[in-house]
Order: structure tokens, then C-alpha cells, then sequence
């Protein structure tokens, strides 16, 4: 059985993808003395065994290339208190590390301060998919941060949401 071949249209396929929570993270790497970064919620676990995690860019993005260069990368993964922080490196064309606290991961990349946790990579391969790349990276350290009661940054239908905010315990 076949389905029919219709064309999806963007904006739905955009509004149906909405109503996946996800966690929002920023990647950051360090590059000829300068930090870079952007914002991503399109993260995930891949394997445990060896310890790898994903995301995914825009072909176009204008601070992978740095990251790739690096050959490695931060994931920050935000907590609800750091909706500025995403928005600020959401935007292009801006200095996107302005008023940012960061400390130098082992491999060199920034941790941005009271970010739940992070995980420092390399970058294991990289993958063509339609208009984004899809990076992996070995997990080469991670810190859990002492933060009990703080929530992650989650991003639904199109907005920043928290999980008291619908109910959640």
C-alpha cells in the first residue's frame, strides 16, 4: 500500500512538530580566541555505549562552521531561568556573548554559568539531511549540576513553556 504523493506544506509540518516538547541547549565551541555558540533545541541522546549525542543545523548556520573547524563542541542544556540566554543566541548579527558568564570546558569549549548540566564533545560525524546538518559527537565529559530544583528551558507549540506551568510534578 501506497499513499498518495502530496506535497507537505512547511508551515504545517512546522505546527505539527510543535507539539513535541523539547529541551533547549546552546552549542558553543572556542575558536582563534573567540567563543561561539547558537541555540538548539534539536538535541538528543544516540548511544550509550560510546557515549554519543546529536543536533541538528541549518546548512546556512553562520556559527556551525567555527564549530566545525574546532572539531568540538559544548552542549549547554538551559534551565527555566535562562530564557534570555536563548533568545540571545537565537539572533544573528549580534554579539551573542555579551554580559554571558563562561568557564572553559577540559576540551577548551565555554560552559555558560547555571546551565543545568553540559556535555563536552568531539565531533564524531557529520550527515547531510535536507537543508541541515546533522553533527554527532563523542561525549568526552559531562558535570550534573548540584540543581535539584531548577527546571529545564522547554520549548512548545511555538513557545517557552515550564513543567509546573501545565500541571507537572
Amino acid at each position: 500500500m501506497s499513499l498518495p504523493c502530496t506535497a507537505i506544506e512547511p508551515l504545517s509540518f512546522r505546527k505539527a512538530l510543535g507539539h513535541y516538547a523539547s529541551g533547549i541547549t546552546v552549542i558553543t565551541s572556542h575558536i582563534d580566541g573567540e567563543p561561539v555558540g547558537f541555540t538548539c533545541q534539536s538535541f538528543y541522546s544516540v548511544s550509550m555505549s560510546p557515549p554519543l549525542v546529536s543536533f541538528s543545523v541549518k546548512s546556512s548556520s553562520y556559527s556551525y562552521p567555527g564549530i566545525r573547524q574546532a572539531g568540538r563542541f559544548a552542549v549547554n542544556i538551559l534551565s527555566g531561568e535562562q530564557v534570555n540566554i536563548s533568545n540571545q543566541f537565537a539572533r544573528q548579527g549580534t554579539d551573542k556573548w555579551h554580559g554571558i558568564k563562561w568557564r572553559a570546558s577540559p576540551l577548551g569549549n565555554p560552559i555558560i554559568a547555571d546551565s543545568l548540566d553540559w556535555l563536552d564533545c568531539e565531533i564524531h560525524a557529520e550527515h547531510a539531511a535536507g537543508d541541515h546538518l546533522i553533527v554527532i559527537g563523542e561525549v568526552k565529559a559531562l558535570n550534573l549540576q548540584e540543581a535539584a530544583a531548577a527546571q529545564p528551558l522547554l520549548y512548545f507549540k511555538g513557545q517557552y513553556c515550564n513543567l509546573t506551568a501545565h500541571g507537572a510534578v
